[in-house]
């Protein structure tokens, strides 16, 4: 088979885990077939035979070429609220928000969405998990601990969000939730089921890689949306992701809530537990006989000051482990290189032992252990023939890191945004130094600050004039103490 592109001269870490005796990474040579899949892999030359006329052949003296990131939990509508709220926990930070989304219509829904997905695509993130903006606004009352309704929009709200990740050329599962409070349930899940085929139709089938129970049971007021919840899980033949114990805040009504999936028979591997920091040791021990999986952000979770997840011990008790990005709004840079090393660290620090995990480790989280959480490992998450060619091209020497002690190490440790020269999904160039090629990359951003702006607006907390000085000096800032 003759190879659309051939790269040359790579030092790959291809995280797939290797045979006994095999190296986990190699200096040598990656094929990617006319149908977007790599077609072959190896260390040394690469084969001759592969050196055919019309193959595009790139050379690329030593630089780093890994899978794309993915990011097992993401709202990439949240693109154009990066800094809101920023001193707020978790329920006045997502209080901040749908106030604005209250006021978005469907185009600035779309527009928000394609702002997000590029953004992801141009720091490397080349598949991701995305809790899509529900066509209901609810305000959650922590004190009372239920929904409010505030906005019903139509479908339209929904499905021109598939439309945004797809014309980014990004690869994703649409996360929908049931709105089970929102109406009688039958027409709840029948209203689900259009969208569930919405978000395939609105995809193309390279990108799609599912869709799945975007889990509300956390802000539920009763165990009904569960027991929706597994009935749609069922229906479909979909995982459920579910935000759980995520705060500290009303802990102990969160916990409570547990026992609600346990009843509807949800537990088990199709039910992944997002950010999952606060479960009793009961709780651990139900999703790992289950074989559940929960999903790790340690940024936004440091940013909301929501707490550090023990995702070593959830390992340890046999739980798969994904990673991702969250929300810009609370990662404000989607940063995955940021990301490994603050999980990295806050659980050497956490546990006081710098050998509890690894580089490799972390980086295996954030690319294959990512896409086994959310069984699409036969297809992204690492550097296999017939797997989707998605991969980065990382020069540790551009800004330059020194003398290589680890590969791994320099890759997680040392590299970062700078380094990350190239972003490439199914083998075609996404991006370049950061800048995207997707047709309508060059007019998200203004379309975002303009359609965000109108909303905040509307909001009543309008986005402040940058060309303006401030109408009074602003106070100093309080000690630290």
């Amino acid at each position: 088979m003759t190879p659309a592109l051939l790269l040359t001269d790579a030092l790959l870490l291809p995280m797939a885990d290797p045979r006994p005796g095999e190296p986990d990474w190699f200096r040598g040579w990656l094929a990617v077939g006319h149908d977007g899949r790599i077609c072959g892999i190896g260390p040394g030359e690469a084969p001759t035979a592969l050196l055919a006329p019309g193959v595009q052949v790139r050379a690329l003296g030593g630089a780093i070429v890994a899978p794309g990131f993915i990011s097992a939990h993401s709202h990439l509508f949240t693109s154009g609220l990066r800094g809101i709220a920023p001193e707020s926990t978790l329920y006045p930070w997502v209080g901040a928000m749908m106030d604005v989304f209250a006021h978005t219509d469907a185009e600035d829904m779309y527009w928000s969405t394609l702002h997000g997905a590029l953004d992801f695509i141009a720091n490397g993130i080349t598949s991701a998990y995305n809790f899509t903006q529900s066509r209901v606004t609810w305000r959650y009352d922590p004190a009372t601990a239920r929904n409010v309704l505030a906005a019903v929009h139509p479908p339209e709200n929904l499905t021109r969000q598939f439309d945004g990740a797809a014309d980014a050329g990004l690869r994703t599962i649409a996360s929908i939730r049931l709105d089970d409070e929102a109406g009688p349930q039958a027409e709840v899940l029948a209203t689900f089921a259009d969208m569930v085929a919405a978000a395939r139709t609105h995809t193309p089938p390279e990108l799609f890689l599912g869709a799945s129970v975007m889990g509300a049971v956390q802000w539920a007021a009763g165990p009904s949306t569960a027991e929706a919840e597994a009935r749609a899980m069922r229906t479909h033949g979909i995982t459920n992701q579910a935000h759980f114990v995520e705060t500290a805040q009303g802990l102990d009504v969160q916990r409570a809530k547990f026992d609600w999936y346990v009843r509807a028979g949800a537990l088990g591997p199709d039910l992944l537990f997002g950010h999952f920091i606060h479960p009793t040791d009961q709780m651990v021990d139900a999703v790992a006989a289950a074989g559940g999986r929960m999903v790790w952000q340690p940024t936004s979770n440091g940013r909301l000051a929501s707490g550090v997840a023990d995702v070593v011990r959830y390992a340890r008790a046999g739980i798969g482990i994904g990673m991702g990005l969250d929300d810009q709004a609370c990662t404000d840079i989607s940063d995955p290189f940021g990301n490994m090393r603050l999980g990295l660290y806050s659980q050497r620090a956490l546990h006081h032992d710098a050998a509890v995990m690894s580089a490799r480790q972390v980086l295996r989280l954030h690319t294959l252990g990512s896409a086994e959480v959310l069984g699409v490992a036969d297809r992204v998450g690492s550097l296999e023939v017939g797997k989707f060619a998605d991969f980065l091209v990382v020069d540790h020497t551009a800004p330059d890191t020194g003398p290589v002690w680890d590969v791994y190490a320099t890759y997680v440790m040392a590299c970062g945004l700078r380094n990350l020269k190239n972003v490439y999904i199914g083998g075609r160039l996404a991006a370049r130094e950061g800048t995207c090629t997707a047709p309508r990359a060059a007019d998200a951003p203004g379309q975002l600050r303009e359609r965000i702006g109108r909303a905040a607006a509307a909001a009543g907390t309008p986005l402040p004039d940058l060309a303006a000085a401030p109408a009074t000096p602003s106070e100093e800032p309080a000690a630290l103490v």
